[in-house]
């Protein structure tokens, strides 16, 4: 049962779904999902025969479950709109991640990419006025020491003088001032190599793994791991000369010159501007597991995969498009939040192809959160794949269909789309097993870490 009091008509939608006769069969259906949150509900059928003998290998239709209803997971990233598809997201994220770093022999990614050149740097944003915040040593600048949940934190100290407009144009051309950074990082190494661009391309190949982050301040910056690789990415292994400190010295030098910026001309009474990252650049080497260092491996995969399930919502913003300025009220958006979208409207009309109201729930940024070069690792589409088709070898044998040869198995179906989300008191169950399989997977990890070394047997 929920750990917290339900409203009575949560309470008493809670105890119909649970005293249904189909109720466990509802049960199983969420397991299956992980506890999603607003499950996409399904009506239809699947039909196997086998075209050799004619026979009905199986058959299955919606008609009998919970509602007349199969209900799948959302897949939604976001972890304020469904923790459960966003743990599995994350978790994709991790691998994808981690396998750029130490290779994956089942998506043929060789674990020598350890051995190539590897840098963990973040990005940030310039200063758009002074903030709140809490610096390593001293007070803030308002003269205050703020804890670490204070909502003070990332809002400005004079929000009249704050510039509101900047922030959000700033996060709207985020994507092109990484591509413009990376195309500079290009020439950069080619230039401390001794060599042209062209025969950069026959020598090197840079690979990289991203991730956007909101700062409490409503300005996002990047997470990226950068990698150089042979001519082939991967595979190959790195010319002689690529080292860590040519590529530690070439980012930072990319991220700095004047090329890595993007122009704004002048709009209505809004200045022409400039864009370029912030000042502060954090350029650290990843290292092997258990070096003793905090870079390693699995803490910067880890890192990545956080993040990536996260927003604007961090700030107070809407995890949603927002329709009218009156929904800011409804939803009780901080005021620093509130500004920044209310600039998004102010300036749309001004930047009619930066689409900046349709993205003010992003505080501007219309970029994705997660992208990654071409062969840097992995993709997401092919462990959501694996995924699958693992699940599919498990019905397979559930149903006593592994001796049946594929090429003589044909599948009809028919599926419509019926709907999504729970009733009140469906969302209180599911949370409820969301939690206890959280709980479960944490449990084993934690049973799993303190397992005893092998020669300790």
């Amino acid at each position: 049962m929920p750990d917290t009091l339900l409203d009575p008509t949560t309470l008493g939608d809670l105890l119909r779904v649970a005293s249904a006769p189909d109720f466990h069969r509802w049960q199983d259906q969420i397991h299956r999902t992980g506890g999603c949150a607003d499950p996409v509900h399904l009506r239809g059928w699947t039909l196997t025969k086998d075209t050799v003998t004619g026979q009905t290998l199986h058959h299955y239709s919606t008609e009998n479950e919970p509602g007349g209803r199969l209900r799948i997971a959302c897949g939604n990233r976001r972890a304020s709109r469904c923790p459960a598809c966003a743990w599995t997201y994350a978790g994709d994220t991790y691998h994808l991640i981690r396998a750029g770093l130490a290779g994956d022999d089942r998506r043929d990614i060789p674990a020598t990419v350890r051995d190539h050149p590897r840098i963990f740097a973040t990005l940030t944003a310039p200063s758009f006025g002074p903030v709140h915040n809490r610096p390593d040593t001293g007070h803030c600048r308002c003269g205050a020491q703020h804890t670490a949940d204070d909502p003070a934190l990332g809002t400005p100290l004079d929000p009249e003088t704050y510039d509101y407009a900047g922030a959000v144009l700033f996060n709207n051309h985020a994507g092109q001032l990484w591509q413009r950074f990376t195309n500079r990082l290009r020439r950069e190494i080619a230039a401390r190599a001794g060599i042209t661009q062209r025969q950069l391309k026959e020598e090197a190949r840079i690979s990289y793994g991203k991730v956007a982050e909101f700062q409490k301040r409503g300005a996002v910056h990047f997470h990226a791991v950068v990698r150089l690789d042979g001519p082939d990415g991967p595979e190959t292994p790195p010319p002689s000369w690529a080292t860590v400190g040519l590529l530690t010295e070439s980012i930072r030098a990319a991220a700095h010159h004047s090329y890595t910026s993007v122009s704004l001309p002048a709009a209505a009474d809004h200045p022409a501007r400039t864009f370029r990252w912030g000042t502060q650049l954090d350029v650290r080497p990843v290292k092997a597991f258990g070096d003793g260092s905090d870079i390693t491996e699995q803490a910067v995969a880890s890192y990545v995969a956080k993040y990536a399930t996260k927003a604007a919502e961090n700030t107070g913003a809407l995890d949603r498009r927002i329709g009218e300025l009156a929904e800011l009220d409804h939803h009780q958006v901080p005021d620093h939040a509130r500004r920044l979208i209310e600039a998004c409207k102010l300036l749309d009309p001004l930047y009619p192809d930066r689409r900046l109201w349709a993205w003010a729930h992003m505080l501007g940024f219309r970029g994705h959160f997660s992208t990654k070069s071409r062969r840097y690792s992995t993709t997401l589409g092919t462990l959501r794949q694996a995924r699958a088709d693992y699940r599919a070898a498990q019905e397979r044998d559930a149903l006593g269909l592994e001796a049946t040869e594929p090429d003589t198995v044909l599948v009809l179906a028919d599926w419509q789309y019926a709907g999504h989300g729970h009733t009140p008191g469906e969302s209180a169950l599911a949370a409820t097993i969301a939690r206890d399989l959280r709980l479960n997977r944490e449990t084993a990890r934690e049973a799993l870490a303190n397992l005893p070394d092998e020669g300790e047997w």
